[in-house]
């Protein structure tokens, strides 16, 4: 709350407000207890948290109203919620201060999870959409004056895995970086392990303009860098049926770059730790076990980035028009890798393999 609108602030220190469902009957404390929105704040950077007196800051409307997304609309100068109202509606409420909320529409859409923000279309400034989405990742394209969403779109869809669910993006990002950052909660088993599920690999959200309007781009942040280990890279390599440019590799964690001309060629791809993922060139349809999309060459060419990841592999097609996240067990021997080619030639512009790090630390 840089302004401190909400007047918690005690010291030089800019206080933080968090929004937060109470989530009744959930538990033997919260039998019976309704769905409200309430706040608290901390001066000590997040180390400690105060929880506001006045709570709730906004009852319960109907149903298990929860999931508030807020964030500042500087045109109005006040506080915007979007709120996932009950079956599949979003609710909009302004506040100047966090603490006293006023209803002002609601959309029938998608369900929970809402998050509303602003894109600039090719990164032109004066052509701005909004994005409003729900816990599928399906988004609206449209306009927002601080009341009211108005669409523009039917709605989209976002991806193409078996495991995203429930994203957000992160706010007040410093002007200077300027992107739009997006982490989805990973619905994927971890056997043996002490936890369950996990967190996405972070994306960068853009919007481009593509044949069927404005859409939504996923890319791995370019954090990914501090990551990389050993690289091996390949240049303007014909690949046969039968060949495989990778034979011998193996790896745990891995970030595949490649561009392909596979004109030539019926099917072109990788196999990562025994799982295809496959281009039928005739379909320009990119598959991963069930799943599948549409990924139409870009001037003949198609470009892949893959994550693989100890229970994931994350797939973009051409600069994230394709995003499929999906969940997987994947072997423990072999650990091997393979780029093939069925039916033809596939040209290989580039192909880059990176081994990466962990991205926890190893203390000690």
């Amino acid at each position: 709350d840089t302004n401190n609108t909400a007047g918690f602030q005690t010291g030089d220190e800019k206080v933080i407000v968090c929004i937060y469902t109470s989530a009744g009957g959930r538990n033997l404390m919260s039998e019976g207890q309704p769905f409200t929105q309430s706040i608290a704040y901390s001066n000590d950077r997040g180390r400690t948290w105060t929880v506001y007196d006045g709570n709730p800051v906004l009852v319960q409307i109907n149903g298990s109203n929860r999931d508030p997304k807020v964030i500042w609309h500087t045109p109005t100068a006040q506080w915007v919620m979007a709120l996932y109202l009950d079956g599949h509606e979003m609710g909009f409420f302004t506040s100047k201060d966090l603490k006293s909320w006023e209803f002002q529409s609601k959309i029938k859409c998608f369900h929970e999870c809402p998050e509303l923000f602003a894109l600039s279309v090719d990164g032109d400034k004066s052509d701005e959409k909004w994005i409003l989405y729900g816990a599928s990742g399906d988004y609206l394209v449209g306009h927002f004056d601080g009341k009211e969403f108005k669409s523009e779109t039917d709605s989209i869809r976002f991806h193409y895995g078996n495991c995203f669910y429930a994203s957000q993006t992160f706010t007040n990002i410093p002007k200077s970086d300027g992107r739009r950052i997006q982490i989805a909660w990973g619905r994927v088993k971890m056997p043996g392990m002490p936890f369950n599920q996990m967190m996405l690999f972070p994306v960068t959200l853009t919007l481009r303009s593509t044949e069927e309007g404005p859409r939504m781009f996923a890319e791995p942040v370019r954090e990914i860098a501090s990551l990389h280990g050993r690289k091996r890279q390949w240049k303007n390599e014909t690949l046969r049926p039968g060949d495989n440019l990778l034979s011998g590799l193996s790896g745990e964690l891995v970030h595949i770059r490649a561009d392909l001309r596979p004109a030539g060629s019926a099917e072109t791809g990788f196999v990562i730790r025994g799982v295809p993922v496959t281009y039928n060139v005739a379909k320009q349809e990119l598959s991963c076990q069930k799943n599948k999309a549409t990924l139409k060459p870009a001037d003949g060419r198609i470009r892949l980035e893959i994550l693989v990841d100890r229970t994931s592999i994350e797939i973009f097609g051409n600069d994230g028009r394709v995003y499929m996240p999906m969940g997987m067990i994947l072997a423990d021997n072999p650990k091997a890798f393979e780029i093939f080619t069925k039916g033809g030639n596939t040209e290989v512009e580039s192909l880059d393999v990176v081994r990466l790090r962990s991205a926890w630390r190893q203390d000690g």
